[in-house]
């Protein structure tokens, strides 16, 4: 029998005795399936002592010595034999006897957060998992399962009683990361996303957080000693109430599309989503969390059907960024343009796929391309006889600026390129993401 031939070799608790043949029978723990096994063999060894003597003895011995079983140990006095009392699991080394510890820390750990759901991994020590490798290799084990999948089912169970929440596999809100063998526990606190949309009602505010290239966010004379290119960003006019109202560590922005720092974002406003990373608290007010970003913006931003979202979310801005988008801009031309010509701008810029380089003002950041983007309607307003105001519904990822200046030609066709003009963008306003 596989069972005799491993507690003969190697000292086995009741865990990991069963866990070697956990697929087999249904209903029982593999402790409670190591102990039945253990209880088999005394039963039989104990019988075959006295047809085959001091041989099937010396087997009841092994399983006395390496089995630490009590009632093996009863029978071996019955022959005054006595049996070896102290021993340590070669496989698990008594860390399946020491979990009551690591579930105690663990729900120490756990009373600082709120959540609903949780998963356990198991961090194991590499000579740990190498041995139990060796061990099912040499044994030809098939019908067990991993220690570590028998830590973590252990541990979820208790945490499952103590704490009275659940276990999710795919989306849990902590992740209880636990090393059995040092009693050590640490925490994955998966962040909360809360999405909606915002509007720009002023210019001059950075859609992110600006570090001073300076002082690298130091402080220094550039910034006024605040870190920051710009005092204000969308971020954290957003995110910074947030943080507070979760207990969160960080916090970062993600939002469909971006607006220059001088532009609006009017109409129904820009979607976005927060990412709140480390939260304590995960109950959140969303209609009090709209109020309190709303008063204390003070009529620079303003933000709009909050709701609780995920990651999936940010995923899906990524794929969109090429959605429809709106544009409202104030031109100033060097000289009087008449009405032709700006009927003209809106028959060539109307359906029209322009050819836009990357423009020169972001090449810093972004890959030297060359890329299309289509035009689906432009509409002109004259304001005064050389500026007028121009309404672009276009492909997401066009540079509305660059459209109107040309950018020394690396965006074709362009406001100026058509009239043959200097042609200098006063104002940009977004009026419309996404077709909202």
């Amino acid at each position: 029998m596989v069972a005799l031939q491993m507690l003969t070799e190697h000292p086995i608790c009741d865990n990991c005795l069963g866990r070697q043949f956990a697929l087999l029978g249904h209903g029982i723990g593999n402790k409670g399936r190591g102990k039945a096994i253990k209880l088999l063999l005394t039963l039989e060894r104990h019988l075959h002592s006295y047809d085959l003597g001091e041989g099937a003895l010396d087997l009841l011995k092994n399983v006395a010595t390496n089995g630490s079983s009590e009632m093996t140990g009863n029978v071996l006095r019955l022959f005054n034999e006595p049996a070896k009392a102290e021993w340590r699991c070669f496989l698990c080394e008594g860390a399946f006897e020491r979990i009551d510890s690591t579930i105690v820390n663990a729900v120490r750990e756990l009373e600082n957060y709120e959540f609903a759901t949780f998963l356990v991994g198991v961090e194991l020590p590499l000579d740990i998992a190498e041995r139990e490798d060796e061990f099912k290799a040499r044994f030809h084990v098939t019908h067990g399962e991993s220690m570590k999948s028998q830590f973590s089912r252990n541990i979820g169970k208790q945490l499952c009683q103590t704490t009275k929440k659940e276990v999710e596999y795919l989306k849990p809100d902590v992740v209880v990361l636990v090393n059995p063998f040092l009693n050590r526990v640490r925490l994955q606190i998966n962040p909360i996303y809360v999405a909606g949309r915002y509007k720009k009602l002023v210019r001059g505010i950075s859609q992110s957080r600006w570090i001073c290239g300076k002082c690298n966010g130091k402080g220094c004379e550039v910034c006024n000693w605040t870190g920051k290119t710009y005092q204000d960003s969308v971020e954290e006019l957003i995110g910074l109430p947030l943080l507070k109202m979760v207990q969160g560590e960080e916090i970062a922005f993600h939002g469909a599309g971006r607006e220059d720092v001088d532009a609006r974002m009017l109409g129904s406003g820009r979607p976005f989503v927060l990412e709140i990373k480390q939260p304590k608290k995960r109950s959140i007010e969303l209609r009090r969390l709209e109020h309190i970003i709303n008063k204390q913006a003070d009529g620079k931003i303003e933000v709009l059907g909050l709701y609780v979202a995920d990651k999936e979310v940010v995923r899906q801005f990524k794929r969109a960024e090429s959605t429809e988008k709106t544009y409202n801009a104030v031109i100033e031309f060097d000289r009087e343009v008449s009405d032709e010509e700006l009927r003209n701008i809106e028959e060539i810029l109307s359906e029209a796929t322009i050819r836009q380089q990357t423009p020169i003002r972001v090449l810093h950041r972004r890959s030297n391309l060359t890329r299309e983007k289509y035009i689906y309607a432009a509409n002109t307003k004259r304001l005064s006889q050389n500026r007028a105001e121009i309404k672009i519904r276009c492909q997401g990822g066009l540079y509305i600026k660059e459209l109107i200046t040309g950018d020394d030609g690396r965006t074709n066709p362009s406001v100026a390129s058509i009239l043959e003009v200097k042609a200098t963008p006063l104002q940009l306003d977004v009026m419309n993401v996404g077709g909202s």
